[in-house]
C-alpha cells in the first residue's frame, strides 16, 4: 500500500490518542471491579501496542513527504483557538474542584473529557478551514 499520509489523517488520529486517554484514565481511576474488566483492559493495551506501531510507521512516511504549508498554517490557528478553549475549561474546572463542587476523580474525568472534546473540535475545524481554502 503505496499511500500518501494526509495531515488531516495526522489531525484525525490525535481523537484515537485522546480516547485511550480517557480509557486508561478509566481503567486507573475507578473504584470497583468486575471480571470482564480484564478482558476490557487487555484489549485496549493491545490495541495501543498495535496503534502505536502503526502510528510510528506513518509518521515516518509523513515525515518523508512534501508539506502543504496553508494547512499547517491553518492547523496553528485551530491550535491557538483550541488553547484559548482549554485554558478556560481548565479555570473552570480548577473553581469547581476548590469549592468542592467536584471531587479530584470526577475533575480528572472532566480533564480527559475536555481533551477528547477538544480533539474531535480540533479535527472539525481544520477539515472545514481546509475545506473553505481549497
Amino acid at each position: 500500500m503505496k499511500s500518501n499520509v494526509t495531515l488531516k489523517e495526522m489531525v484525525g488520529t490525535k481523537i484515537i490518542y485522546a480516547v485511550l486517554l480517557v480509557c486508561y484514565y478509566w481503567m486507573w481511576a475507578r473504584r470497583d471491579w468486575h471480571n470482564y474488566y480484564e478482558v476490557i483492559q487487555n484489549t485496549i493495551f493491545t490495541f495501543t501496542i498495535l496503534f502505536f506501531a502503526m502510528q510510528a510507521n506513518r509518521i515516518y512516511k509523513y515525515s518523508k513527504e512534501k508539506k502543504d504549508q496553508q494547512a499547517i498554517q491553518n492547523l496553528c490557528k485551530i491550535d491557538a483557538i483550541g488553547l484559548k478553549i482549554m485554558v478556560i475549561i481548565a479555570i473552570i474546572i480548577a473553581f469547581a474542584s476548590a469549592v468542592t463542587f467536584i471531587d479530584g476523580r470526577m475533575a480528572g474525568y472532566a480533564l480527559v473529557g475536555t481533551i477528547f472534546a477538544l480533539a474531535v473540535l480540533r479535527f472539525i475545524l481544520f477539515c472545514s478551514m481546509n475545506r473553505k481554502e481549497n
